[in-house]
């Protein structure tokens, strides 16, 4: 079986890309190899996304903020998937991934705005890891190497609306 390289941004790469990130390398290890970055990393990774993962058992180890460039560096592993989990209804601008890779929008809040609370703010961060978690399950029940460019590309869409 084919391993793929697949990509999760956002903007600041805090939390949510982070978080798929973690999840995908968790419960993917033998078909994907995850990674994230920021189109404008905050250059630090959320706490309160730390916990989250530290709860649930997913290694945190080696987790950090980064800029997109990285991956566009001629050294670079080459993308096959480019997955974007900004939350377009709250108003960011999300980046967009040159290249070939299949690309598709799997939007979340950003739980590092909201709550006040640590309970509102690890609520958030569970509800956060739980979507993704889904999406990322959902991705891996596929038989990604059996489907054809436009088949995964529908597929892919349609998991950012579960």
């Amino acid at each position: 079986m084919l391993k793929h390289n697949i990509l999760f941004i956002c903007t600041g790469n805090s939390s949510r890309s982070i978080l798929a990130e973690a999840i995908m390398n968790h419960l993917g290890p033998n078909r994907f190899a995850a990674y994230s970055a920021g189109s404008q990393p905050a250059g630090r990774v959320n706490i309160q996304a730390l916990m989250c993962l530290e709860r649930n058992q997913i290694n945190t180890a080696g987790l950090r903020s980064k800029s997109w460039s990285e991956f566009a560096a001629p050294d670079a592993p080459t993308m096959d998937f480019v997955i974007t989990v900004c939350d377009k209804a709250a108003g960011e601008v999300c980046p967009v991934w040159p290249g070939q890779p299949l690309t598709a929008h799997w939007g979340v809040e950003d739980p590092g705005h909201i709550g006040s609370t640590d309970e509102e703010k690890s609520k958030a961060f569970w509800d956060a890891f739980m979507k993704l978690h889904r999406r990322i399950s959902i991705l891996l029940s596929l038989p990604v190497d059996k489907l054809d460019r436009l088949s995964l590309k529908k597929e892919l869409d349609q998991i950012g609306l579960a």
